[in-house]
């Protein structure tokens, strides 16, 4: 079995709800994935947060709403994001690597295996690879379809079946998939494991997350279809605890468990 893991991490977990990276988040996941490295795990890290970033650089107080100045703050806070994360890594004795993508760089065949064997040389010189929508260019369509995946759940199950990682973990302001919502119903239960994403199943799952993100509940299944059914189990965990990322290699019952199609 491939021990390759792919993490999901959101703006959420990596900016303050008022704005500017969260220092104490960042750290907490280089330590999880430097360690998960130094047990001969291959890692790889899918990350929001650069619009979040980019907002804090240029001070702008708001998210902008505009296609061409989101493109543009995110270009300012790729470039701060990967800074950081070049730094926090670094104190673990990490290094990483930045991979920007579009869908079309999923979709094409021939980009598709330039891209694998990218990722197979970053692992074998001991690299995380860090893995962004590229934010700038990824409004542009193409006969008519566009170039985006829209969400970084859905771009995190693509590089978990790309690269045939046993394992992605999404991490979310929730503790995994409830049988309510857990916001308006107290009594609501997290489910430990699914075996198969069913209709009552999807029917659970919906609702956006924070106000900083843009991933709710109802994408993760989305990701989490596309990456069971290539052999890859996942787990939808939180990340207000960052030991979850361990608890969730360890098989410890993290959040909710997505069993893989066999």
């Amino acid at each position: 079995m491939t021990n390759r893991i792919v993490v999901k991490v959101g703006t959420s977990t990596l900016c303050h709800t008022g704005g500017g990276p969260n220092f104490r988040s960042i750290d907490l996941l280089a330590r999880a994935l430097a360690d998960l490295k130094n047990s001969a795990y291959e890692v790889a890290l899918v990350t929001s947060g650069a619009i979040g970033t980019g907002v804090s650089k240029l001070r702008l107080g708001a998210r902008p709403t505009d296609m061409r100045e989101k493109q543009a703050v995110a270009a300012v806070g790729q470039l701060e994001l990967m800074h950081i994360y070049d730094k926090v890594f670094g104190e673990y004795g990490a290094t990483v690597g930045q991979i920007l993508l579009t869908r079309e760089d999923i979709d094409d065949p021939a980009a598709s295996a330039n891209l694998l064997g990218t990722f197979g040389a970053l692992f074998r010189f001991g690299v995380i690879p860090i893995v962004n929508e590229n934010d700038s260019v990824a409004f542009v369509e193409i006969a008519s379809q566009p170039r985006v995946f829209g969400e970084n759940d859905i771009l995190s199950a693509a590089v978990a079946r790309l690269i045939g990682a046993r394992l992605l973990v999404i991490l979310t302001d929730f503790d995994g998939l409830y049988d309510a919502d857990p916001r308006a119903n107290p009594g609501a239960r997290l489910i430990p494991e699914v075996t198969e994403i069913t209709p009552e199943i999807e029917r659970l799952a919906g609702g956006a997350g924070s106000s900083l993100g843009t991933g709710g509940m109802a994408t993760k299944i989305q990701a989490v279809k596309l990456a069971t059914s290539s052999g890859c189990d996942v787990v939808i965990t939180s990340g207000a605890d960052l030991q979850n990322i361990g608890r969730a290699v360890r098989g410890e019952g993290a959040g909710t468990l997505f069993r893989a199609a066999r």
